[in-house]
């Protein structure tokens, strides 16, 4: 098998996995707002400028997509006392809520999906994931 054949197999397996386990959707949420919740809540400490460069827009827009998080509550923004000049987007309690439930599988169904594999096979899944997330935080 090649390697894009393998790239292949994930992708398809993943959309089936996430398509079949996620949340039922609730929030009505795009998906870049969603991608900004998500690098926020990765970066820890992250500007607008940061948020900019990573959606690949203008200061002045990614500053208009954090106002209306803002305004939904599941962000807000905070300056440091060590310098004042620095204004970090901090994710709040509600816009985690947001984030678990847009970007996690379902606990309830990947429970009920992990109860009915072999013990062997669950601890497989655990480091297959596992070696992915390294390998990812690795390169990026």
């Amino acid at each position: 098998m090649s390697l894009n054949d393998t790239i292949n197999n994930i992708n398809q397996n993943w959309t089936d996995i996430y398509h079949l386990l996620h949340y039922a959707h609730q929030e009505n949420i795009s998906h870049q707002a969603i991608r900004l919740l998500q690098h926020v809540e990765k970066k820890k400490e992250t500007t607008i400028g940061d948020l900019a460069t990573y959606l690949g827009v203008t200061h002045n827009t990614a500053s208009e997509h954090i106002k209306r998080l803002i305004q939904k509550g599941y962000v807000t923004k905070e300056r440091r006392v060590e310098d004042e000049r620095k204004v970090y987007v901090i994710l709040t309690a509600e816009g985690r809520k947001v984030l678990l439930k847009n970007t996690q599988l379902d606990h309830e169904k990947l429970k009920d999906v992990l109860e009915n594999l072999d013990p062997s096979d669950i601890v497989m899944i655990e480091k297959a994931f596992m070696l992915l997330s390294q390998g990812a935080k690795k390169c990026f």
